[in-house]
């Protein structure tokens, strides 16, 4: 059974504390996105980049670290592109249960 999630106007959680795994699937959902162990990680090293940059990456930062943390191959726009489209940094801060990122439409 689905929790009710208190969201704010662009759709991302009123509250970071209320994030948990089934909390982003029901958010994935929202997207028309079933998550996959791909999607997983970058919402992991998301969420990472949140906690020590206390802020939500646009899409150039979020491309840079990525690449940091996983590979070149999984550091690249189009790869983003493919997980979360059609804007990878502010879906996939959504899902993360991030505020959106400045700067993304």
């Amino acid at each position: 059974m689905d929790t009710v999630l208190t969201l704010d106007s662009d759709g991302h959680l009123a509250h970071l504390s209320d994030w948990s795994e089934q909390a982003a699937e029901q958010l994935a959902a929202s997207e028309n996105i079933l998550l996959s162990d791909a999607h997983w990680e970058i919402i992991y090293v998301l969420k990472e980049f949140h906690q020590r940059f206390a802020l939500s990456p646009p899409m150039r930062p979020l491309v840079r670290y990525v690449a940091q943390q996983l590979g070149k191959e999984k550091g690249r726009s189009i790869y983003l592109m493919q997980l979360f489209p059609p804007s990878p940094a502010r879906v996939a801060s959504k899902i993360a249960g991030l505020p959106r990122p400045e700067n993304c439409l």
